[in-house]
């Protein structure tokens, strides 16, 4: 059954296709012809029952209203940087400050002795970067994480920190294999004195089968514990290496709670060349991650607690009704990823949606939220008491009892306009989430189109995840321009 219609890449010569998603079999494909290498079907998500509910939060989004570039309607993804025909804000914004690392992982496509030279622009290279995310129009860029190659390798990496921090992010983050805060317990203090607000830390396992760095991770967790700098675990899950720790590596953050604010899986995307056994053997989809926490984890968290990213654009909503500014809009492709909280107790862990009817609760928010937009003190005031009526009932109708808490951190935050509550929802809280980013044999334009995760470049250009590290692989294009000298 055709789902739509979109276009794609020929997974040989990367040439765009029309393409079609369709339903086959419980799951869904996605399906082109390229005129030089004929047909392939490959799988996109391997159950369309969640692919339709996921579906149910389509949202596209106006994107920026300064872009880089004009372009024709039918370029993507071949002139990326971010043109008119992009239709979502940089949500997060990744800064690659070199591709020098101090491990050699076998699936790492972002390492100098793999690439032969070193990229590594200046610091005044990287200020002009974060000056652009930070121009962004009708709202700066919210979120910066510093990236490699291994990011810690950089000597100004705490200077770089403050800049972006004096610029105005609110959240700056780095991605890191965790070596050198393992081995130097002052770097954690250096990091969050610098403003630093979170650590993504690479940990694909909680054996050393799966992780052979989980003593250096370990060590690493302490020292970030020690000066409370939280804790993001990333692990890149491949089928037939990981999968089956996807459970351990959640239970592991439980017990780490005290500094581990939660774990964003990364289903494998396949960079390079991969045959059709490769994909056999090793693709796992979102839906296939989601099964497989809720057998592992015994059904106390299932794979219909998951909601894809769209799902709280009511919040902007109500908050830009409420400030009266532009607010960022997570727009981003509702089959991208998809995410939960957990609140973790003594007795176990409670997902958020048993202790609030998730539906009930964003209808009450988008109803606040238009009432708000009608204007006048009085409709203020009459939407704030609705809509905290209507939240109040939601959270009564939701199946688990123990709803004390959720209330009184929503009523402080609406009514006290005491914000600092969602920061405490936070550390009382685990969020787990998964983001598939996409390889050359389930590329879907309309997805780059919709990407939220920019990588900005030296030449000023914003590009979207998927056409950084795939596709078109803008990343070699960027790291070649402005490469130094070879690597030893």
């Amino acid at each position: 059954m055709l789902i739509k219609k979109t276009r794609s890449l020929c997974p040989t010569c990367r040439t765009v296709v029309e393409a079609e998603i369709v339903e086959e079999d419980g799951k869904v494909w996605l399906m082109r012809t390229c005129p030089a290498h004929g047909s392939s079907r490959h799988l996109y998500w391997s159950d369309a029952q969640m692919y339709h509910r996921f579906q149910e939060y389509d949202a596209v989004g106006n994107g920026i209203s300064n872009p880089q570039s004009a372009t024709p309607d039918n370029s993507c993804p071949t002139a990326c940087g971010l043109c008119n025909n992009h239709h979502s804000q940089t949500l997060l914004a990744n800064v690659d400050l070199t591709n020098r690392c101090n491990l050699d992982c076998d699936f790492c496509f972002a390492n100098a002795r793999a690439c032969g030279f070193v990229y590594e622009p200046g610091f005044d290279d990287i200020v002009k970067m974060l000056q652009v995310l930070r121009d962004e129009k009708p709202v700066p860029a919210p979120a910066v994480q510093f990236s490699g190659g291994e990011p810690t390798m950089r000597d100004d990496l705490i200077e770089i920190i403050k800049k972006a921090k004096s610029l105005g992010f609110p959240q700056v983050q780095i991605a890191t294999n965790g070596v050198k805060l393992a081995k130097d317990p002052a770097l954690a203090q250096q990091l969050k004195d610098a403003g630093l607000n979170t650590v993504y830390l690479h940990f694909d396992g909680v054996s050393k089968e799966t992780n052979p760095f989980l003593a250096i991770h370990e060590k690493a967790l302490a020292n970030l514990k020690k000066v409370g700098l939280g804790t993001v675990l990333v692990p890149t899950v491949i089928r037939g290496r990981n999968d089956k720790e996807v459970g351990d590596i959640i239970r592991f953050a439980i017990d780490n709670i005290a500094v581990v604010r939660g774990v964003n899986f990364q289903p494998v995307a396949f960079t390079g060349a991969a045959s059709d056994e490769d994909l056999q053997k090793s693709r796992i989809t979102i839906p296939d991650l989601l099964q497989e926490i809720e057998h592992q984890m015994g059904g106390v968290l299932k794979k219909d607690d998951f909601y894809p990213v769209p799902c709280v654009l009511p919040f902007s909503d109500l908050v830009e009704a409420y400030t009266g500014r532009p607010q960022v809009r997570f727009t981003a492709h509702q089959h991208c990823g998809a995410a939960t909280y957990v609140f973790v107790r003594p007795e176990g862990i409670i997902p958020v949606n048993r202790m609030v009817d998730v539906d009930s609760f964003f209808e009450s928010v988008q109803h606040m939220a238009e009432t708000l937009k009608k204007g006048g003190a009085i409709n203020k005031y009459k939407a704030l008491l609705e809509g905290v009526k209507n939240m109040h009932s939601s959270v009564k109708k939701s199946e688990h009892a123990n709803t004390t808490e959720f209330w009184k951190l929503i009523s402080k935050s609406l009514i006290g306009q005491n914000f600092d509550a969602l920061r405490e929802f936070h550390w009382n809280a685990l969020f787990i989430g998964t983001m598939h980013f996409m390889d050359n044999y389930n590329y879907d334009i309309e997805r780059v189109q919709r990407c939220c995760i920019h990588y900005a470049t030296p030449d000023g250009k914003l590009i979207p995840f998927c056409t950084y590290n795939s596709g078109p692989v803008y990343r070699e294009q960027v790291w070649k321009k402005y490469a130094k000298q070879p690597e030893k």
